[in-house]
């Protein structure tokens, strides 16, 4: 049967998750409304999160975007890893998925951090990632090669993406402190696995600024994409923020 014979009674994402994460399901089950639904399979992955063993996933993305209910149309489509999609390029990602879903409304954390500046209206940023340097180092590349004055880079040096989602709030909380410099107008936290997303409006309270996460942005862009305008101020001031189509 073709997609075009169904017709999902509420919103559809799908979402492609590195066979070793441990945070975005959670944060799925803690941001999206139970107005939408989400279906998720997951991606082919071994540590550590260095850029040549990320590429590696290139040839798993079509073949898994074709499991996420086949023969459904998707609202958004979700890629759950800033730096694979960095070090593949975000035309590669795209092009790849689409052989297996093509027209899917894709997203990726990346993708969706910088729609998430525009649409909070900042450019001077702050970046917090776990990386270890080299992964870290393109992510900032990528940024500043988008737009964006990266004022300041912390990163905790960890390679191995379990050992990311298995950071305590505290020690959270107190890098994405250590990472605010003067002049940024907000913070990114950058790497799905860190579980930094519900943290949000915490990390807000104490530095003043808009804090924009891997799993808050891309969960964010794709709940709207899938045309939900709900805003939830509670989860952070993203939440609180409508999506600019013009941008997207």
């Amino acid at each position: 049967m073709d997609e075009s014979d169904y017709g999902p009674q509420k919103p559809l994402i799908g979402a492609l998750l590195l066979a070793t994460d441990l945070t975005t399901e959670g944060d799925i089950r803690a941001l999206i409304p139970a107005s939408v639904t989400v279906c998720a399979t997951r991606v082919p992955f071994e540590n550590p999160t260095a850029p040549a063993q990320l590429a590696r996933t290139l040839p798993h993305l079509g073949p898994a975007a074709g499991l996420v209910v086949p023969g459904v149309p998707l609202s958004a489509l979700y890629f759950s890893c800033t730096s694979a999609t960095v070090a593949l390029g975000e035309d590669e990602v795209a092009a790849t998925i689409a052989t297996e879903r093509p027209g899917v409304r894709l997203v990726t954390p990346i993708m969706a951090a910088k729609r998430a500046f525009r649409a909070l209206g900042v450019r001077r940023i702050a970046v917090m990632t776990p990386y270890v340097a080299e992964t870290a180092h393109a992510i900032v590349n990528h940024l500043e090669g988008s737009g964006f004055e990266v004022l300041n880079a912390h990163g905790l040096d960890i390679a191995d993406d379990r050992d990311m989602a298995r950071l305590k709030r505290g020690a959270i909380v107190q890098a994405a402190q250590d990472a605010m410099v003067e002049g940024a107008e907000a913070l990114f936290i950058s790497c799905t696995a860190m579980p930094a997303a519900t943290f949000a409006p915490e990390i807000e309270a104490r530095i003043g600024c808009p804090v924009v996460t891997s799993n808050l942005a891309g969960l964010w862009m794709a709940m709207r994409l899938a045309g939900v305008e709900t805003r939830m101020p509670e989860k952070g001031r993203l939440m609180d923020t409508l999506l600019d189509m013009e941008i997207a």
